[in-house]
């Protein structure tokens, strides 16, 4: 199964969860519903995101997977040339898979002559400098994206319920009670989506 078939969505039939898997899981849930004559008016969404995903449902099932598939494929970045890519290319002695990634980067002339005089030249400066950044961020970024995935969800279910300002405002400040008592008086499942997208990563207590 691809990675856009087996990302991790959640359908919401009014303010209820409907269903909760991996995006083709889910899709067909909803298809399957319709198949029994049942309301299956629902919004998906993306839980790495918070995006809304729109499917379109139409025809068998092998129809839509098929499609599923296709969407995926018009989506997915180019996949970048790895070492395992170049295992049956000739290969200096002693020289080791490090599984590394090849990537056009694009600098002025003065970044690439202060790298290149870096211990180990440029690609290992780089590395380097990547890796201090990462370990100086102390989980901002992906804090940012989750409050961001929790925002998107929010606006899209909650814009019309009570206290949506005061939720989101507490959101964004990383106030975790807060955030969960202004949406107290929420549908149960749509305060527990919101409450997961936000937490999940630590995105609160990050903030």
């Amino acid at each position: 199964m691809s990675d856009y078939l087996s990302k991790p969505c959640t359908a919401f039939a009014g303010t209820e969860q409907f269903a909760a898997g991996s995006l083709v899981d889910v899709a067909l849930a909803i298809k399957a519903a319709e198949g029994e004559g049942r309301d299956a008016s629902v919004l998906v969404f993306d839980d790495a995101s918070g995006s809304v995903v729109d499917l379109d449902l139409r025809g068998t099932t092998a129809d839509i997977v098929v499609r599923l598939g296709e969407r995926g494929k018009r989506e997915a970045p180019a996949r970048p040339r790895t070492a395992s890519d170049t295992d049956a290319e000739p290969r200096g002695r002693g020289r080791p898979k490090l599984g590394v990634v090849a990537r056009e980067v694009t600098l002025l002339p003065r970044h690439w002559e202060w790298l290149s005089a870096q211990p180990g030249g440029a690609s290992q400066a780089l590395r380097r400098l990547v890796d201090e950044a990462r370990r100086s961020d102390g989980g901002q970024t992906q804090a940012k994206a989750a409050r961001e995935s929790a925002y998107r969800f929010l606006t899209a279910m909650a814009g019309d319920l009570p206290g949506f300002e005061d939720a989101i405002r507490s959101l964004f400040a990383g106030e975790e009670q807060d955030f969960a008592d202004h949406m107290n008086a929420w549908p149960p499942d749509v305060r527990r989506h919101a409450l997961k997208l936000a937490t999940d990563s630590g995105s609160l207590q990050a903030a």
